[in-house]
């Protein structure tokens, strides 16, 4: 099944526009865990069992993994995800962009290392750093347009021909990059009128949504500017709020019950203003 058929299907299955970041701070472990040998591993899948069926994603950030040399637990997390939740698609979040022969190699890492159904990717480098990415054809190449940071307005305000640079990449991605109909685009909640400009450039485009939650993105003011017409199109990222939600003082609650928790609040915060949705 391709990437954007499975995000399809999980967006109808589990009612939920809500994609889950797995953002693994070790220092930020209940105690109990953090001295064991894998501690990241045994942390994520108690957060992937307790969210599963909120979610309509899950997107590991490569970074937190790679900086603790822990991506043999990464891989081990992705196949979890592949055989005890099939339906849910993995987004590695990677950010990659680099020549073509160096994207190659990126490329076989994200989806033959770690099986992911999509990618995070930067379009600074033009055509040929995406197009090997864009060869695994039953696969998503999710690509930078206007990030949620406050820095991105730095290179993405810049004027392209009379537009910002940001809607030049979104109109190239729509109209000459997206071929094999596998492309999505990054847009941040923390701007929502850019988003509204995006969705009114790419049409129903899946669009990769972070900044709700600790980044304080209005859920409502999201997605009513990110939706399509039938309430979907939108994986909306939440990850630290999620996976640190308990309370210290929440004795009697433990971190996957409380990441269940707040999972739910969420998704259901975000189907209040989706049209069709079951709330």
């Amino acid at each position: 099944m391709s990437f954007i058929n499975k995000l399809s299907a999980a967006w109808a299955t589990n009612n939920s526009l809500l994609c889950v970041g797995l953002d693994p701070d070790i220092t930020k472990f209940p105690p109990h865990l953090r001295n064991q040998p894998a501690a990241i591993f045994t942390f994520c899948k108690a957060i992937i069992d307790a969210t599963a069926d909120t979610a309509c994603a899950f997107k590991p950030q490569i970074a937190y993994f790679s900086a603790l040399r822990a991506e043999d637990q990464l891989e081990a997390i992705c196949d979890y995800i592949r055989n005890a939740h099939p339906t849910i698609p993995i987004v590695l979040d990677a950010k990659r962009g680099d020549i073509g022969a160096t994207a190659e190699q990126y490329a076989r890492e994200a989806f033959e290392r770690y099986g992911a159904d999509a990618v995070t990717m930067s379009p600074y480098m033009g055509w040929d750093s995406v197009a090997p990415y864009l060869e695994w054809k039953n696969r998503g190449a999710i690509i930078l347009c206007r990030t949620s940071n406050p820095g991105g307005s730095d290179l993405q305000f810049l004027t392209v021909e009379g537009k910002p640079l940001y809607q030049h990449v979104a109109r190239l991605v729509a109209d000459k990059w997206n071929t094999n109909g596998q492309c999505a685009l990054v847009v941040g909640a923390t701007f929502p009128e850019e988003l509204a400009q995006v969705r009114n450039i790419i049409g129903d485009m899946p669009l990769l949504v972070p900044g709700i939650g600790a980044q304080g993105g209005d859920i409502q003011a999201t997605v009513n500017a990110g939706k399509t017409a039938n309430g979907t199109g939108m994986m909306i990222n939440s990850s630290r709020a999620i996976l640190y939600a308990k309370p210290d003082e929440a004795a009697g609650e433990d971190f996957a019950a409380a990441a269940r928790r707040v999972a739910l609040e969420t998704r259901d915060a975000i189907n209040r203003f989706r049209v069709g949705a079951v709330v």
